[in-house]
Parts: C-alpha cells; sequence; structure tokens
C-alpha cells in the first residue's frame, strides 16, 4: 500500500478495495456520465471482454486494448477482417478470446448504424435511462443488482440489433460504468447523496 493510500481514508464502495487501479477507476470513472461514443464503445467492449474474468484483470489490460482497436474509433475496427483477428489472436495485451475478438469488431459495425440511425451511440444508450442516470440509494454492495429493467430493455434491443457479448448484466455494468447508473454506495464519497 503507498503512503497517499494509507493518507485516503476516504469511503468508498467495497469492491475499489486498496487496488490502486481499482481505486482510480472507481473514483474517477465509475458513475460519471459519459458522452462520447469512443468511450462508450470502448466500455461496452471491455464489459464484454470481462466476461469470465475479474474487471482489475481488464483494468490492466485497457491499455493493450486501446491499442489493439484503434482507439476504440468504430469506423477502425469495423474494417478490420481475418488477418487483423489472426493478429489479435496472439497479443497478449488483449484478452485472446476469438469469440470476444470477433464480436468486437461485428459490435463496431453495428455501431456504425445505430449512428447512422439516431445520429450518436450517446443518443441511442442514454434512452434507456431517459437521458438521466439512474440514482438509487444503496446502503450496500447486497443492494446492487446485477441487472434492472432498463439493462434487460437495452440488452434485448442490442442482440436484436445483432450485438454480440450484451447479455443483462453486462449492459448493467456498462450502464454503471458509463454513469447511466450511479450507484456508488450512500457511504461512499462519491456518493451523490454524501
Amino acid at each position: 500500500m503507498t503512503k497517499s493510500m494509507k493518507t485516503d481514508q476516504r469511503k468508498r464502495c467495497s469492491w475499489a478495495g486498496t487496488d490502486p487501479v481499482m481505486r482510480a477507476y472507481h473514483d474517477d470513472e465509475w458513475g460519471r456520465p459519459v458522452h462520447d461514443d469512443r468511450i462508450l464503445f470502448e466500455f461496452l467492449t471491455l464489459e464484454g471482454a470481462q466476461a469470465g474474468l475479474s474487471w482489475s484483470t481488464i483494468l490492466r489490460k485497457r491499455e493493450g486494448y486501446r491499442r489493439a482497436f484503434g482507439g476504440f474509433d468504430p469506423a477502425i475496427v469495423a474494417g478490420y477482417g481475418g488477418a487483423t483477428v489472426r493478429e489479435l489472436m496472439t497479443d497478449p495485451g488483449i484478452v485472446r478470446n476469438r469469440l470476444k475478438i470477433e464480436s468486437t469488431i461485428a459490435n463496431a459495425q453495428i455501431l456504425l448504424r445505430v449512428q447512422e440511425e439516431f445520429g450518436s451511440f450517446d443518443q441511442y444508450v442514454w434512452r434507456f435511462v431517459g437521458g438521466s442516470p439512474l440514482r438509487r440509494a444503496r446502503r450496500s454492495m447486497r443492494d446492487v443488482p446485477a441487472t434492472t429493467p432498463e439493462s434487460d430493455a437495452m440488452s434485448k434491443d442490442l442482440k436484436k440489433r445483432g450485438f454480440r457479448f450484451v447479455g443483462s448484466t453486462i449492459c448493467y455494468a456498462f450502464m454503471q460504468a458509463c454513469g447511466l447508473a450511479d450507484d456508488h454506495l450512500s457511504s461512499c464519497f462519491r456518493s451523490v447523496r454524501h
């Protein structure tokens, strides 16, 4: 534990723990509203990549993902073909799972169509929460659900459009990461109710 961590006595959501990477993510990103299509695409990809793995593993590979997937520019990723997939399968900077890699490419292609239809991916995803973050009083981690009616609706619509790795649990984690849902515990210094 670093000296700054020892002196930082602020109360946090328990999942942030003492890992500096997890704490920085909790303190600086999780639950903050995102309206940038590249960042939204990044989190949709990372949340899908996390399936079956720990979030800390994915955060440690985040820079590798940014490099491998063109800074999460969907127009770049949508153009990836078989040769790029084979190359990415050898990249230790990302999770080398063919289905997850191929889903990122397919999702980029579909995301471009969503941008055409709605003007932006941002406009599309924020519809599921009526344009404002969902904020519900959470006293403990037991009060934080894995899915909600909003994540169910998002998942259903994303799947209908052809997106992959977008089950309701992944969608709710995406919503939390991008601030569509703010689930900071009421005791957490980042809580809007604190």
